[in-house]
């Protein structure tokens, strides 16, 4: 093992290990004579002297790459750590007035700079892009999210917005080419990047929101969601973000470390997971390993358990993540796109032939980490908690607050609103949900009455004590800015939920799911209701003829935590999304499924209650 991948192996460690000499880039990709004859690509990018993604392949794998998808031809025609360079170039040439979007490489536009974070809105909003961020854990400094307003506000308040996603991340709608050189180097500025979060690469690493401040935390999720994000984007040799190792994936890939029994990462829909498990021994804390959870048009699937466990450190975590990457970049399907995730990879070996390559990769490093065999998990009860709402932390005299962000969107305007109220309250920071809302952490006790009296909390969209239903919906991007989707879901998964919130009573939260296309980007499948955008028929009063209408497919009983399903079947098909059709429809699932109760019902109750007829 030598060169830059020798290098990096050992700089990852950085807090435990003294980095290695940089040695000189070298590739390490070998063609046949016969592929070397045909395939053509870059080893390295003139311009900085950095090796390409793809020369870390092994020559089979560029051979499939060449006869693979289409995604596959674009990376090899001109590698995507390209990106890293383009995106700047791009920028001073639009500033300049040299260039238009149009006249950029449709390659570049729409694959290539998503190496970037740059995901070009073509069809709904042509010339901009949604940048995608990496956010490890979630936490976000109030200078950051000031950062973020300042980036969205010249682009308008339609466009402009700020979203937080179901990854405890950050999207920034409305980019401009000229603007994302800026925006890029504001990031960076800020211990920030998007390097790296789109298209075939790893995306943000899922951390639990409550690490630090659990009294019921089994691991710290934060230094490991850090030492991960640097693994995978930040370059070992030249200390700066954009890592070529791993710039050159079969397919996007998901990590997830959960801190608590309460799993608020979500491991069971990720390609790793890692759910913590103390050893049935020692007592030492370590993770059992859960692999292949995904949701895509082709396949919905739940992670299936490894057989390995591993203990709940730094060099540990890195050590195992590393070493299945490696064998999914080397060995994972360059073909199919929909069958190249990591769960078709796992099947292929078997899961004991994949528990055995990936011990085989650890070992084959040298760093001393060791596996074993899957731990028994928990067996006594255990009920997941609330984020939303003011709760006492382990720390004494403080609080966390959680706070509503309906379906994730937020405004210039909010977002300044919330930077301001953390640097009030939690010293400035903020933490993100895969429930797509914040909590601010330690905030003092004898502050909390005064916070939850701010302007920004009084009658707006964002609220600490949501109804049952209002306060746990998701959704996707929607119709609004993303090709793909086939209803508009954030504004009508808003508005659905206040009104059935005037409609029923449930005496639990009731997690409602929206998700414009069957990508399921909304997670529907984990939900207790999930809405996914389809085609249905209504009457047309004026012809009398049925007509198509932008419509639903319904899914209900999916569950999160420690007791995870996935609800894989429609529990109804072929619903318009007009209110009149698809109100009643949910009013009688919850009323069937989750006993809820007419309004009018429960607030007549109450009156005979009091007045002792009952």
């Amino acid at each position: 093992m030598t060169g830059y991948r020798a290098a990096a192996l050992l700089s990852v460690l950085a807090s435990s290990h003294a980095f290695a000499p940089a040695p000189a880039y070298r590739p390490t990709t070998q063609l046949s004579a016969v592929a070397a004859d045909t395939i053509t690509f870059a080893k390295v990018d003139e311009r900085t002297g950095k090796p390409t993604g793809t020369s870390f392949l092994p020559a089979d794998a560029v051979e499939r790459a060449a006869v693979g998808n289409p995604i596959e031809k674009v990376k090899l025609a001109k590698d995507g750590t390209s990106a890293f360079v383009d995106v700047y170039e791009y920028a001073a040439k639009f500033r300049a007035g040299e260039m238009t979007w149009e006249e950029v490489e449709s390659a570049d536009m729409n694959s290539r700079l998503k190496y970037v974070g740059m995901l070009h809105r073509d069809k709904r909003t042509p010339g901009q892009f949604m940048m995608r961020l990496k956010v490890p854990n979630g936490i976000v400094s109030s200078d950051q999210m000031r950062f973020y307003a300042d980036c969205v506000e010249r682009y308008g308040e339609e466009k402009g917005v700020v979203d937080i996603t179901t990854r405890q991340n950050i999207q920034l709608r409305g980019v401009k080419i000229e603007d994302a050189a800026d925006i890029i180097d504001g990031l960076h500025a800020r211990n920030q990047t998007s390097f790296q979060s789109a298209l075939d690469s790893v995306r943000n690493m899922v951390g639990s929101p409550l690490a630090g401040i659990d009294d019921m935390e089994m691991v710290d999720t934060r230094e490991l969601c850090n030492a991960l994000n640097d693994l995978v984007s930040l370059d070992p040799v030249t200390q700066t973000r954009g890592n070529p190792m791993w710039g050159n994936l079969p397919r996007k890939f998901n990590v997830a470390i959960s801190g608590s029994r309460d799993d608020y990462a979500h491991t069971h829909i990720n390609d790793i997971g890692l759910v913590p498990t103390p050893h049935a021994t020692t007592g030492a804390m370590g993770f059992n390993v859960v692999l292949g959870g995904y949701m895509s048009i082709k396949r919905v699937a739940e992670s299936i358990p490894s057989g390995l466990w591993i203990h709940a450190d730094r060099e540990s975590v890195v050590t195992l993540t590393e070493a299945i990457l490696r064998i999914f970049r080397d060995e994972g399907s360059r073909g199919d796109r929909q069958k190249a995730r990591l769960i078709w990879l796992v099947e292929q070996y078997g899961v004991e032939e994949f528990k055995k390559a990936v011990i085989k990769e650890i070992n084959s490093y040298g760093r001393g980490v060791t596996v074993q065999d899957s731990q028994p998990g928990p067996t006594e009860p255990f009920e997941r908690r609330e984020l939303l709402g003011v709760h006492k932390q382990k720390q004494e005299g403080k609080s966390r607050v959680g706070i509503l962000v309906p379906t994730g969107r937020l405004s210039v305007k909010e977002c300044r609103q919330i930077a301001d109220m953390a640097d009030k309250y939690s010293a400035g920071e903020i933490r993100l949900t895969v429930e797509q809302n914040i909590i601010l952490p330690n905030v003092d006790d004898g502050k909390v009455a005064a916070l939850l009296k701010e302007d920004a909390l009084e009658g707006t969209r964002l609220k600490v004590n949501p109804g049952f239903i209002e306060g746990n919906v998701v959704s996707c991007t929607g119709a609004q800015f993303c090709g793909l989707a086939l209803i508009e879901t954030k504004a009508q998964a808003e508005s659905v939920a206040k009104k059935l919130e005037e409609l029923v009573t449930v005496n639990r939260p009731i997690r409602i799911h929206w998700t414009g296309c069957p990508n399921s980007c909304g997670q529907v499948q984990v939900a207790d209701i999930g809405i996914m955008g389809g085609p249905a028929r209504r009457l047309d009063e004026e012809t009398g003829k049925m007509m198509a209408v932008p419509g639903c497919k319904i899914f209900v009983g999916g569950r999160i935590g420690e007791d995870a399903h996935l609800s894989l079947e429609p529990f109804k098909s072929g619903i318009p999304l007009d209110d009149e059709f698809l109100i009643p429809e949910l009013v009688q699932i919850l009323k069937n499924e989750f006993g809820a109760v007419d309004k009018k019902i429960r607030k007549r109750d109450k009156v005979k209650k009091m007045l002792g007829m009952t």
